[in-house]
């Protein structure tokens, strides 16, 4: 996700497990708020050695990092290195970035409805998130430049229901 303002978060899923990594630009653990420009200590360097290729890959841009999580399959939880936090209700961004990934449809409907600049009707997201199906009418609802053929490898890549 690129806000196109900045910000952006990468995350992958693997046979590992989940590694997401993000940056905030304007945020207090901004790599460039420091001088010399470097990430905050402890936000990579703990990353598990199976999330090692994440880490290290150009294309994640992670000397632009202020925020780094990691959660293997044999884990229960999410986790963080351990870290010197500054001061604010959110100083490396990821409360904010990450909110539309709650599972709440109204949260993605706002963040959609800002991002994409035009209005998008909240039975639509509704549809998506109960993973009804996707037909051709409906994705023309939600898009008319789209049809479910144009989706396909999308749809099959992110494992939705058929």
């Amino acid at each position: 996700m690129r806000n196109g303002q900045g910000d952006e978060w990468f995350c992958v899923f693997s046979e590992v497990g989940v590694f997401l990594k993000g940056f905030d630009h304007e945020s207090e653990m901004s790599p460039w708020s420091m001088q010399p420009p470097q990430v905050r200590r402890g936000v990579l360097d703990e990353v598990p050695e199976k999330f090692k290729p994440f880490a290290t890959e150009p294309a994640f841009s992670m000397a632009d990092t202020t925020f780094c999580i990691w959660r293997g399959h044999d884990e229960d939880a999410w986790q963080i290195g351990h870290i010197e936090w500054p001061s604010g209700d959110d100083p490396d961004g990821s409360a904010w970035m990450l909110s539309i990934l709650d599972g709440d449809p109204q949260k993605y409907h706002s963040w959609a409805e800002s991002y994409y600049e035009r209005s998008i009707r909240l039975e639509l997201i509704h549809h998506v998130y109960q993973h009804h199906q996707l037909t051709d009418e409906f994705v023309m609802r939600l898009n008319p430049e789209r049809d479910v053929k144009t989706l396909a490898s999308d749809v099959e890549e992110i494992g939705y229901p058929d």
